[in-house]
């Protein structure tokens, strides 16, 4: 343990530490990136996907397909391909870019389907009477579905960030220096990987947990006031 708290010590400089945050600034944004923007075309392809008539059936073709695959192929695959997709079309892109592509990709695909199952929690009273009113769909969505779907939509939705923070992690595997890649780093400068990875392990537990703790506040809260 001496040995260990020596290593830590010595880890423990300016440069280092600068490092880690540039590390854990890049996993935040990886996150939050893919889950706004993932939310944003999400709720697009879960609303397309309750449209209906045949005018309207490649778009609900497209966000079943779209949100199926995406959701069945592993993170890493998808990093892959469109690592690889990039690098065909000719396109010279940072591995930053390729990973913002790949969260946004695989955030709105599970995204659409919390969003969709949100929608659909909403007592079907409540569509009847807004096609009574001949509200449009987007009008039924905005004004009577959505404010009361918006409980049953966040708590998942705000699970579903927290694990991206983690699943972000894949990145590294093509050079984006966010937490994981910052520990191979130190382990590469002669640090030992439990030192190195031990740190990182510290880091996504100190943006994890205030999160899920958040999240499970939110999540009781409202709850509560759904069963009230």
């Amino acid at each position: 343990m001496g040995g260990f708290f020596s290593e830590l010590a010595s880890l423990a400089t300016y440069h280092n530490i600068v490092f880690l945050a540039k590390g854990a600034l890049t996993t935040i944004a990886l996150s939050a990136f893919g889950c706004i923007l993932g939310g944003l075309f999400g709720t697009l392809l879960a609303v397309a996907r309750l449209t209906s008539g045949w005018l309207s059936w490649p778009l609900r073709a497209f966000a079943l397909v779209f949100t199926e695959f995406f959701r069945r192929v592993p993170f890493l695959v998808t990093l892959m391909l469109c690592f690889f997709a990039f690098q065909f079309g000719g396109f010279d892109v940072s591995t930053l870019t390729v990973g913002c592509v790949t969260v946004v990709l695989i955030g709105t695909a599970f995204l659409a389907e919390i969003v969709r199952a949100g929608l659909q929690s909403v007592h079907p009273n409540q569509w009847h009477a807004a096609a009574a009113m001949n509200f449009t769909l987007l009008q039924t969505i905005r004004y009577v579905i959505l404010p009361q779907a918006w409980t049953v939509i966040l708590p998942p939705a705000f699970g579903f960030f927290i694990l991206f923070i983690k699943d972000s992690a894949l990145a590294s595997q093509i050079g984006v220096v966010e937490l994981t890649y910052v520990g191979k780093v130190f382990n590469n400068r002669g640090f030992s990987a439990g030192v190195s990875f031990g740190v990182i392990l510290l880091a996504y537990f100190m943006l994890s947990y205030p999160l899920s703790r958040l999240g499970a506040k939110l999540e009781k809260k409202l709850g509560t006031s759904r069963t009230r």
